[in-house]
């Protein structure tokens, strides 16, 4: 993965941090002149060996952040079997996967050999790198448990552990693992400890595992970044199909959230009706599914990825300009997560928020605790408006997966239960009469459409 250009600090360049000969002539080979501000504040501190305590927003180059000083000190030494020196931890396979991507150019350059282990892969192959040796292990902290507790990994010779997105590996349950982990590490080694937020979990972590750190503090959250727009769209319930289908036909790619899988599988498979180019993001994929979904997505052969929350966490494509929450987010980390994966590297983006007119109190304080002020603007389907907000248009109609298109799939007013339905009452008692209620509307609403539209 390359990595984007930086721009000018006024610290000198990569040149003045003492870094490896062999890592300059990469870096100056993959076209990475000058370092990131996060970059530049702890470079310094980490090649000298201290702890690191970096607040950073994913999309602040926090992987070379870690990853340059981790490589640098490890330079020259040789992994034992099954005793790595450099433990990354990362919270999702995803976040691993793209950590390893963005180091191997750096490592080769070093010699160093790194191993990935994450859940969803052949545990087989990752015993035989770690038993090969491998002198950096990049880890999801479940996996890596179940390695140590078959003795395939031995971490008492780890010199350097970095925790990637340490509030995001706290909110998915992994604190136990990580601790575990932590307590297991030479004692007297240095820790890196990343997190956009700093919270009652990761402050235990600093308190507990980082020791006299040098704390830095240089990237903005989400919320305050100025190239991002937000924006919520206020949409009539029976209109909300239409409305995401619309913006997920737009010209250019489109990140979509929603709560469950259930309702991503079928947003999806709608959407391919439509002839939109969706592909389904979700933890019930298989990983090789994942990782092949994610590479369409970043060449844009897939242009619409729909998502939950937990499968794109610490997800990074470049000049990514959008994403929806077709499902509103529950609380302000879910919103700046979910924002976080827009207006990345200094790159400019928008983030819209669907919400039906009873949902639009709860959105706008919950957008107040992430000190994000939004546009809202009442839409409808076919609009110009919702166009010039997100570049939404008609989809082709023409289905993706083959076969005749129904009367369903042609029309993309067709009733979309997945959304905003998980918390419905039309699930318990009455739910049929509310069902055939709500069918009803959807038809009056398709027949409205078509009329607006000429059609």
């Amino acid at each position: 993965m390359a990595h984007p250009d930086h721009t000018s600090t006024p610290q000198g360049g990569f040149a003045a941090l003492e870094l490896p000969a062999a890592l300059l002539r990469t870096l100056t080979e993959r076209g990475v002149r000058e370092p990131f501000p996060i970059q530049a504040a702890t470079l310094p501190s980490a090649l000298a060996g201290r702890d690191v305590l970096g607040r950073g927003r994913t999309g602040s180059g926090k992987t070379l952040a870690f990853g340059l000083p981790l490589l640098a000190r490890t330079a020259g030494r040789r992994a034992e079997s099954k005793q790595p020196l450099a433990l990354i931890l990362a919270p999702t396979r995803e976040l691993a996967q793209q950590v390893t991507e963005t180091l191997t150019p750096y490592a080769e350059a070093l010699r160093l050999r790194i191993a990935t282990v994450v859940g969803g892969m052949s545990i087989g192959r990752q015993i035989a790198a770690l038993r090969d040796g491998a002198e950096v292990v990049v880890a999801t902290p479940g996996r890596l448990h179940d390695l140590v507790d078959r003795k395939a990994c031995r971490l008492g010779r780890v010199r350097i552990t970095v925790l990637d997105e340490a509030d995001q590996m706290c909110d998915l349950g992994f604190l136990p693992q990580v601790t575990e982990a932590l307590d297991q590490v030479h004692p007297e080694g240095q820790r890196l400890l990343f997190s956009a937020t700093l919270d009652q979990d990761v402050d235990d972590l600093v308190r507990r595992y980082l020791h006299d750190p040098a704390v830095h503090e240089v990237d903005p959250s989400a919320g305050a970044v100025t190239t991002m727009d937000h924006h919520v769209l206020v949409v009539h319930g029976p209109d909300r199909y239409a409305v995401t289908t619309e913006i997920a036909a737009r010209d250019g790619r489109v990140l979509l959230f929603l709560d469950t899988k259930h309702a991503v599988d079928q947003l999806t498979r709608h959407l391919r009706a439509s002839g939109v180019h969706a592909a389904a993001l979700h933890s019930g994929k298989s990983q090789p599914q994942r990782t092949k979904t994610l590479a369409q997505f970043k060449s844009g052969a897939i242009t619409a990825l729909v998502a939950t929350e937990v499968a794109a966490r610490g997800l990074h494509v470049d000049d990514l300009d959008l994403v929806v929450n077709v499902d509103p987010p529950t609380d302000p980390k879910n919103y700046l997560h979910r924002a976080g994966r827009t207006a990345r590297a200094g790159a400019s983006g928008r983030v819209v928020t669907l919400v039906l007119s009873g949902q639009r109190r709860a959105t706008s304080e919950l957008m107040a605790e992430a000190g994000v002020e939004a546009t809202v603007t009442k839409v409808r389907s076919g609009e110009a408006e919702l166009s010039r907000i997100t570049g939404a248009k008609a989809p082709s109609g023409t289905p993706l997966d083959g076969g005749p298109a129904t009367a369903r799939t042609k029309n993309h007013n067709a009733p979309f239960r997945g959304i905003g339905t998980s918390k419905d009452a039309s699930r318990g008692t009455g739910g049929k009469s509310r069902k055939s209620a709500e069918a009803r509307k959807l038809a009056e609403a398709r027949k409205a459409a078509r009329t607006r539209r000429g059609g």
